[in-house]
């Protein structure tokens, strides 16, 4: 439980607001002390007094009040808790953090702190699905912050889709994952992600148009729910999350070096795009162009990672999760690569130019399993990552 815990809730001006109150009263049930900081904007929607009475304690509001400041101060505020809590995270809450704007109570805390924050996101679907939104949320979780939510549903505003707080349960299992005590705590997962650069001389090499983003966003949502994981990258576009054991590879020989390193673990997810080929012989200086004609190349059979890792027998990590990018027959190809390779589980995705999904903020998967084909909606990178998290912790737990 959180018994002993200290969590700093700060409640931003929306709708959702409500949901707060009902929050404090879980979180105080399970032990945990709750301090919260209550926005100008989050008092239109609830009051000073029913925040106070629910968490059994004083609410900070004024970032210029004398008597707090004398008697604890801002930065004090925000370092003695075990985590702070973002519910509801406007956008324009989410903007300030990312700008490093400081100009209210709220603010100013989350900007003055080394403790981990997890934010709880709530606007309607417009703006969720903002360019600036997304951006934000991004960047956001490169910095460290982790995120619960939002899930999909009817809007205050009549609309529907994304944008929805997670319910105050939700969020409490977040954070008690964030404390180290959600379902994967104690499990050690690995993850491969990113392209790989095979070398054809010291400037110029063989590589795909992987960004990384979905493979680093797995990582991000299987530590947020306490996982210890090794996250094995090849040169990525997308910075690692925060919260994981990083080892940067460059080559497909490297990444499985580092994948043989990393063993044992309880789970393994290739997610990375490891190169099919490599220049058998790089040549150890630029290749010129002369009057000979082209260079020739040849090309060697790189290590087929996953399927070593699914074959190995003793040690085999007991869930193997695997990656397909087509571009067409999705779910017939990823099925039989499923069996070729020997892992449990394979995400496939189509990857047709049209669709945007290389490089893009959103994927559509399907999760191919020995129950058969499971197609998944469109959504974020981070959501199929969330969903996919929650899929393994419940794989773990039987």
């Amino acid at each position: 439980m959180l018994a002993s815990k200290r969590i700093l809730l700060i409640i931003g001006g929306g709708i959702a607001a409500y949901k707060s109150l009902d929050l404090i009263r879980r979180l105080r049930e399970r032990g945990a002390a709750v301090t919260p900081v209550l926005t100008r904007a989050g008092e239109e929607f609830v009051t000073p007094l029913s925040v106070s009475a629910l968490a059994g304690e004083k609410v900070y509001r004024d970032l210029f009040d004398l008597t707090d400041e004398a008697e604890m101060g801002h930065i004090q505020l925000s370092r003695s808790a075990d985590l702070i809590v973002v519910a509801p995270a406007t956008a324009d809450l989410m903007g300030k953090m990312v700008a490093g704007l400081a100009n209210d109570l709220a603010s100013t805390l989350l900007m003055a702190t080394d403790t981990p924050v997890l934010i709880a996101p709530a606007m309607n679907v417009r703006m969720w699905d903002h360019p600036a939104t997304r951006r934000n949320r991004h960047q956001l979780a490169a910095d460290g912050a982790m995120f619960v939510g939002p899930n999909e549903g009817d809007m205050a505003c009549g609309e529907y889709g994304p944008g929805r707080m997670s319910e105050p349960l939700e969020i409490v299992a977040a954070i008690e994952a964030a404390l180290g005590q959600g379902p994967l705590s104690g499990r050690r997962i690995l993850v491969t992600s990113g392209p790989t650069h095979e070398p054809i001389d010291p400037v110029r090499y063989i590589a795909n148009r992987s960004s990384g983003a979905q493979g680093a966003a797995v990582a991000q949502a299987l530590a947020s729910l306490g996982a210890e994981v090794v996250f094995v990258t090849g040169p990525a576009e997308v910075p690692p999350p925060a919260g994981v054991q990083v080892v940067r590879v460059e080559s497909a020989g490297e990444m499985s070096d580092a994948v043989d390193a990393a063993l044992p673990v309880d789970a393994g997810v290739f997610a990375a795009a490891v190169a099919d080929w490599r220049v058998a012989s790089a040549s150890g200086r630029k290749l010129k162009k002369s009057k000979d004609g082209l260079p020739s190349l040849e090309l060697a059979e790189n290590p087929d990672i996953l399927k070593r890792v699914a074959h190995m027998g003793e040690g085999r990590p007991r869930l193997i999760v695997g990656f397909a990018a087509e571009t067409d027959n999705v779910i017939e190809h990823a099925t039989a690569k499923r069996a070729r390779k020997g892992c449990d589980w394979i995400v496939a995705n189509d990857v047709s130019p049209e669709t945007g999904i290389m490089g893009g903020s959103e994927n559509a998967v399907v999760l191919i399993t020995e129950d058969g084909a499971e197609e998944w909606p469109r959504m974020g990178k981070d959501a199929v990552a969330e969903r996919l998290a929650q899929r393994i912790a419940a794989a773990l737990a039987e």
